[in-house]
């Protein structure tokens, strides 16, 4: 999407670290003044991006997504909020996406740093379709920008009938008694755990928020009033992601309604084992059962 965008907007520059050959061959050829592949060197291409941003470019940055976080969180720091430059950092594999490659590789504390950084608006798009609509939407967004994607090819949840703006949530499913809210394609495991409790008498509702920062504080406001259980799911630590963003709001707004939420999140600990990102999943316990197992509790106790 990058290069059919450049291909129209003259602004839009796409710089990537060792991805390998054949990325954006078509934009390399066509294009290639705006096509850098920088080789294994993450620090340089945020500078580089900034000194782009400066002169008036929207440069597009993409790699893995533990290198575009841990490793040059300086340079993202200084260079592209500092300055709230329209730099977009893509990075891929979030969170268990590269389960066989171990700790080194698994991106779970990257919403947390990212959401740490004045300036910085942070996305996880819940299937390929909502990338589309998110990256369309970024082309004008004036801040930096972290955007996690999964591993590809996951089930398609989202409708283009929901529309897509930064920092507004999508509500997937009207609830009742219980809401799951989620982020990334953890809509996905949350709209199987509502299907199997609807089998049980249990209406609960999904609300997508693809948009971590900023969050969207009107839907929170509305909705929270409207359930008895709260049960906030993500591909991260349970610490500063998004069930901490959420309580974190409830704390200074709504205080009364904090104790309506329940987290579910990777545990604070490196990874254990190597596998694949589902064998990840069960350890960590992001599976529909554990979901439903998380509201039942949650609803008995309310």
């Amino acid at each position: 999407m990058v290069y059919q965008f450049a291909k129209v907007d003259p602004r839009i520059v796409f710089i990537g670290s060792d991805l390998g050959p054949g990325v954006l061959d078509g934009m390399k050829r066509e294009i290639p003044d705006r096509f850098f592949m920088e080789g294994v060197s993450e620090q340089h291409i945020v500078g580089m991006a900034a000194g782009l941003a400066l002169s008036g470019f929207i440069p597009y940055i993409n790699t893995i997504a533990t290198f575009l976080t841990r490793r040059c969180y300086e340079q993202v720091a200084l260079d592209l909020c500092l300055q709230d430059l329209p730099v977009r950092l893509i990075a891929s594999g979030g969170g268990g996406v590269y389960a066989p490659l171990g700790p080194t590789h698994l991106a779970v504390e990257d919403l947390a740093i990212m959401r740490a950084l004045p300036n910085m608006a942070v996305l996880a798009p819940c299937d390929a379709q909502e990338m589309r609509r998110l990256m369309e939407a970024s082309i004008d967004w004036p801040h930096p920008m972290y955007i996690r994607l999964a591993k590809g090819g996951d089930a398609v949840v989202s409708n283009p009938d929901y529309g897509f703006q930064i920092g507004k949530a999508i509500l997937m499913r009207e609830p009742d008694t219980g809401l799951f809210i989620t982020t990334g394609v953890m809509a996905q495991i949350a709209l199987q755990a509502i299907d199997q409790l609807a089998t049980e008498g249990i209406a609960c509702g999904l609300l997508h928020m693809h948009t971590v920062k900023p969050l969207d504080d009107a839907a929170l406001l509305h909705w929270f009033p409207k359930v008895d259980a709260v049960v906030t799911v993500e591909e991260h630590t349970r610490i500063g992601g998004l069930g901490s963003a959420i309580l974190e709001f409830c704390s200074d707004e709504m205080p009364e309604h904090a104790a309506k939420v329940a987290r579910i999140g990777i545990p604070d600990q490196f990874a254990e084992q190597y596998g694949t990102q589902d064998t990840l999943f069960a350890h960590w316990g992001l599976t529909v059962d554990a979901l439903c197992q998380t509201m039942r509790k949650k609803l008995q106790k309310g």
